[in-house]
């Protein structure tokens, strides 16, 4: 005896046509036959559900339904036949597909497939100058443009292209195997819907040519490394006519001789002579906008002693003019090939000195003595 058709897909009578898809799709999707593959059970339940959902999607044949129950496609009734409810398996589920799915695959209406173009990536690479400053670059980009003497169609002038007579312009084509219906891509137009049989002779019907074409690039002020640039419609032409992708610059900044980047901050490591370190003094610097800057370095400076220039620094991206900072950051140097003279004046220094003028180096064997006497203790 057959189940009640709003009981097997769970739902009121009298549910909305919303609802009994929904329950149809969410149902159909656990009892499918390529989900549960040797599970005889799971083939009767999703022909019973197709069944049901035939007849209660259609409104003239849930009317009969809703009257009459089974007995409407019985003996006759409703559907012209003799003898039991002429249920097609396979054309019912493939009603279904189009029901549901239809808007994602074209449904079988659309009679002519446009394609986007595909996008396409260039990498460009510029100095931290012109990171700092921004510029317009011209850069060259190979890619596939419309063909002018077919103007995209692909036949040649005077010609159009035809529908394909294998899929009727649907660009696929289906099959029936037994309980299921396969669809798949148009063997003769390739899914275009459309073949030409007279086809262009500059673009040999593919209706683009490659092409290399200039375009400019406008790098921001204060761009970072691993910044992307979209040039909307300036990718792969598109195909059928439709619209063409897009390019994407990304952008790298080359290592500097000078400066070294940390986010909108620069740092600059500037040795100094043991002297100017001792003594103090003062030093020319550079920035990166080819300036100089000065800065005072006091007696006993250390290396590593870092000094601030506000504002001379990277400029923010899109922040309105703000820049970061210069980070000076002193290295004393230690003087190498000394003469006999310079080496004496040094150890007379050394000797001549009352008090230690080395507290670092006096911290720290202190810390070393402390230590080896402890460890003796142990």
């Amino acid at each position: 005896m057959k189940r009640c058709y709003y009981e097997v897909l769970g739902c009121k009578k009298g549910a909305p046509i919303s609802e009994i898809k929904a329950a149809y799709r969410k149902l159909a999707m656990e009892v499918h036959p390529d989900r549960n593959q040797g599970d005889h059970a799971s083939e009767v339940k999703f022909k019973e559900l197709n069944e049901a959902y035939d007849v209660l999607k259609d409104e003239q044949k849930r009317a009969a339904y809703d009257r009459f129950g089974h007995a409407a496609f019985e003996h006759g009734m409703g559907n012209g036949h003799g003898g039991a409810h002429p249920f097609d398996f396979a054309a019912s589920f493939t009603d279904v597909f189009d029901d549901l799915f239809g808007e994602f695959m074209g449904g079988g209406r659309q009679r002519r497939r446009q394609n986007r173009g595909g996008d396409l990536r260039y990498n460009l690479q510029v100095t931290l100058e012109e990171a700092y400053r921004g510029r317009r670059v011209e850069i060259k980009v190979p890619s596939a443009v419309a063909c002018e003497v077919c103007g995209g169609t692909g036949a040649a002038p005077g010609t159009h292209a035809e529908q394909c007579p294998t899929c009727a312009g649907h660009g696929k084509v289906r099959a029936t195997q037994g309980l299921f219906t396969i669809e798949r891509t148009c063997p003769q137009c390739h899914g275009n819907g459309r073949i030409v049989k007279s086809p262009c002779q500059p673009c040999g019907g593919a209706g683009h040519v490659q092409k290399e074409r200039t375009l400019a690039v406008d790098i921001p002020p204060g761009v970072e490394e691993g910044t992307r640039i979209r040039l909307s419609g300036e990718g792969q032409a598109g195909f059928n006519g439709g619209p063409p992708g897009d390019l994407y610059v990304f952008v790298s900044v080359a290592q500097h001789a000078i400066f070294q980047r940390d986010g909108h901050d620069l740092y600059c490591h500037v040795p100094v002579s043991f002297v100017t370190a001792a003594l103090g003094g003062t030093v020319e610097v550079p920035t990166l906008d080819g300036g100089r800057a000065k800065i005072t370095v006091p007696d006993g400076a250390q290396s590593g002693r870092q000094f601030r220039l506000r504002g001379k620094g990277m400029p923010v991206l899109r922040g309105g003019g703000l820049c970061g900072d210069l980070y000076i950051e002193v290295a004393v140097e230690t003087p190498v090939k000394l003469s006999k003279k310079q080496k004496d004046i040094l150890r007379e220094f050394e000797s001549a000195a009352e008090t230690s003028c080395q507290p670092e180096c006096d911290s720290f064997f202190a810390k070393v003595k402390e230590f080896w006497n402890g460890g003796a203790k142990n």
